[in-house]
């Protein structure tokens, strides 16, 4: 085998991303509460930015922005040949490096976005935080509390401290004894606790904190201790009806889970010798327990989706029209101060160097903002056009819109489309809804009529909301039904469809 070296030439073109251009698809990428963030951050940082109060006018009503592109679109232009050239630039952009920027223009004079701040107004920001309120006591914390004031024997109290810290989310204790024992910490006398120590301070938790079936080690007990708390209730004592119901129910947990689970309910009856009226009776009262009471004791806050644009209705015009929910920005433009300092030679060099720095990563800042509107803008109008059905008749009027399409209508390129429409949401007069729920593909019906997914399942959901709930639609049945109204998918679609819909099979739909 021999080694050699050698030395050859070779002739070729490439292009790589300038981290500015990454910034630029950052910032068409964020929704308007990311990129509220990310102004006042710069805001903070950046001492060549600043804010332009501008009082809004009431009597203004949203304009609908012109139809065609950017006049300051370099990056963007600069980053459509990138992704023509190469396909795989929309999944990896993270290396980048090269493109110089020559620009050597500061605009100073006219703010680049829009805000409804005034002068004198007080921080809605530091309003919010001063009105938050204080952060939830957690499960661990509530339980550790209620435990604290029960009255056990001492010696239990130890071991039922440490059946609380080992309580999941859902209020359960799926860690076996054996181990519980084994992470005890010693007492005094450096003896741990024994099973039949962790037994009684098991039975002391479930029989004293709240909610009743909090620490149940399955489902199957926690609806027993939820039965047992709902027995020692002064209005069952009374009711032999309802305390009859009671029995009923607890031997359905107790013996026939699974088959309720699998609404097996005429199973149950022969293996009972209870009626059909008797089990459903039973069911109901099951029907107000819950599988995970301990969640009652945590307080779900609801995610807040700022709109990041808005979609009326124009009577006269008889349209629709879009704006973008962009009032909250803060109105950014670069410091005339500062840009003359630039130019003045009495400045220190080392100042004007990174006053030029700071200003040159500002006014990307503002252009890739600026760009970011206009692109998402010409995509909503797009949008609005082509789902104009939608927000007439609701979700089952969708129109196929393959991003492909919208990109060749726009003449840009579809990771551009991708981007604009990533994380954003439109407020509609059909609710809140998410952008990409637009973007769909889909088929063609019996005549011709194109149709989108979201559609189909909008039918399906129609189909299973209309049938016979003693005689529910199998699979087969549902793709006919859909057939019948031009709807042509296979069963297996079907089932796709019903799955992600959350709809149970035929089987257990059914009601006795």
């Amino acid at each position: 085998m021999r080694f050699e070296t050698s030395q050859n030439m070779r002739l070729g073109q490439s292009m790589k991303l300038a981290p500015r251009v990454i910034q630029s698809m950052e910032i068409l990428q964020m929704s308007v509460a990311e990129l509220e963030e990310r102004l006042e951050q710069e805001l903070a940082s950046n001492p060549t930015i600043e804010l332009t109060e501008i009082a809004p006018d009431p009597d203004a009503l949203p304009e609908r922005p012109d139809q065609g592109g950017s006049e300051n679109a370099e990056d963007f232009s600069r980053l459509e040949e990138y992704e023509t050239s190469n396909p795989d630039a929309a999944e990896n952009t993270s290396e980048s490096a090269g493109l110089v920027d020559k620009r050597d223009r500061y605009d100073y004079d006219e703010p680049r976005t829009r805000s409804t701040r005034l002068d004198g107004e007080r921080d809605s920001k530091m309003d919010a935080m001063a009105a938050a309120p204080a952060r939830d006591a957690s499960l661990g914390e509530q339980l550790k509390d209620q435990w604290s004031l029960v009255e056990v024997d001492e010696a239990l109290r130890p071991a039922g401290s440490l059946i609380v810290s080992f309580l999941d989310e859902d209020g359960y204790l799926r860690t076996p004894f054996e181990t519980l024992i084994d992470r005890a910490p010693p007492d005094a006398d450096g003896n741990k606790p024994d099973l039949d120590t962790m037994e009684r301070a098991l039975t002391a938790v479930q029989l004293f904190l709240d909610p009743p079936g909090v620490a149940a080690r399955d489902a199957r007990e926690c609806l027993l201790l939820q039965l047992d708390a709902m027995e020692e209730h002064e209005e069952w004592e009374s009711d032999e009806d309802r305390r009859e119901t009671l029995r009923v129910a607890r031997r359905l947990v107790d013996g026939h889970l699974d088959d309720l689970m699998q609404n097996r309910l005429p199973k149950i009856a022969e293996e009972e010798d209870l009626t059909l009226d008797e089990i459903k009776a039973g069911l109901g009262l099951l029907r107000r327990l819950s599988l995970a009471p301990a969640r009652r004791l945590v307080r779900e806050r609801a995610e807040i989706i700022i709109p990041d644009a808005i979609v009326e209705y124009d009577e006269e015009e008889d349209r629709y029209i879009a704006y973008l929910n962009d009032s909250r920005l803060p109105n950014l433009r670069i410091n005339k101060e500062y840009a003359e300092m630039i130019r003045d030679r009495d400045v220190p060099k080392e100042d004007r160097e990174f006053l030029k720095t700071n200003m040159g990563n500002a006014q990307w800042l503002i252009d890739a903002v600026e760009q970011r509107r206009r692109t998402l803008q010409r995509v909503l109008n797009v949008v609005v056009d082509a789902q104009r059905e939608f927000f007439d008749y609701g979700p089952q009027a969708i129109k196929p819109l393959p991003m492909t399409l919208v990109a060749e209508q726009l003449g840009i390129h579809v990771a551009t489309v991708s981007r604009a429409v990533a994380d954003k949401h439109l407020q509609t007069p059909r609710g809140v809804v998410p952008l990409r729920r637009f973007f769909t593909g889909g088929t063609e019906t019996a005549s011709g009529e194109e149709i989108s997914w979201d559609a189909i399942k909008a039918a399906l959901q129609e189909v299973i909301d209309q049938e016979d709930k003693a005689k529910p639609l199998s699979d087969d049945a549902l793709a006919k039904a859909l057939s019948e109204r031009g709807i042509e998918i296979a069963r297996r679609t079907v089932a796709k469809y019903r799955g992600q819909l959350g709809i149970q099979s035929a089987r257990l739909r059914k009601e006795f």
